[in-house]
C-alpha cells in the first residue's frame, strides 16, 4: 500500500469543492459529495479545511487567483483583456459561478483575496481613466466581459439569435472588445 499523499489529497478535495461549490451554491454545497467525487472521506475534508466554511472560502479564494494567473489585466490592451476575461468565463464557468453565490451566500469570502484585487488595481492604475480611479475602470471592464454569463437567456434570445450558435458568441466577444475600447477612449 502506497503512502497517502496530502498535497494531491487536498488537490482532489479542492477541485470537487470548487465544482460542487459553483453548481450547488455554499448552503446547497454537500460535503459528502464532495468527498465521494474527491474519493477522500468527510474527516479528511475536516481535517484539511476544518469547516464547510473554510472549505467554500479557499475554494472561492482558489477560483479567485486561478483567475487572476490566466488573465492577468493588461494596462498596455484593455479592451483585448475583457475578451480574454470573457474567455476565461467561457472555459472556466465555475470561476465566476463560484464568486456569485460567494457574493450571495458569504460575501466575506469573496473579499479576502485582497492582494489579488490590489494586484490588478496597481496594474492600471497607470491607465489615464480620470475620473474614473483604477477600482472604477476594474468594475466596469469586469462588467462588460462578464454581462454574457450573468444575462437571464431569455433577453439574449430576444433578437432571435441563438446564444450558443458559436458566431453569435464570436459577435458577443467582438462587441466587448468594442465597447471596452470606446470606453477606455471617452475617459481619455
Amino acid at each position: 500500500m502506497s503512502p497517502r499523499d496530502a498535497h494531491a489529497t487536498k488537490a482532489r478535495i479542492l477541485r470537487a469543492a470548487t465544482a460542487e461549490f459553483a453548481e450547488h451554491g455554499y448552503a446547497g454545497g454537500r460535503v459528502d459529495r464532495i468527498a465521494r467525487e474527491a474519493e477522500t472521506n468527510v474527516r479528511m475534508i475536516y481535517a484539511y479545511f476544518s469547516s464547510k466554511d473554510g472549505l467554500f472560502d479557499t475554494a472561492v479564494t482558489s477560483a479567485i487567483h486561478s483567475m487572476a494567473a490566466a488573465v492577468p489585466p493588461r494596462a498596455d490592451d484593455l479592451p483585448a483583456w475583457a475578451g480574454e476575461v470573457f474567455d476565461y468565463h467561457r472555459r472556466e464557468p465555475s470561476a465566476l459561478r463560484i464568486t456569485m453565490w460567494a457574493h450571495l451566500e458569504r460575501p466575506e469570502a469573496a473579499a479576502e483575496p485582497m492582494e489579488s484585487y490590489a494586484s490588478k488595481t496597481t496594474t492600471v492604475s497607470g491607465v489615464d481613466s480620470a475620473p474614473l480611479t483604477a477600482v472604477d475602470l476594474l468594475v466596469f471592464i469586469y462588467a462588460i466581459a462578464q454581462a454574457w454569463y450573468l444575462t437571464p437567456t431569455g433577453l439574449l434570445r430576444a433578437d432571435g439569435s441563438d446564444p450558443t450558435d458559436p458566431q453569435r458568441i464570436a459577435d458577443h466577444r467582438a462587441s466587448i472588445v468594442t465597447a471596452v475600447t470606446r470606453f477606455v477612449r471617452s475617459a481619455d
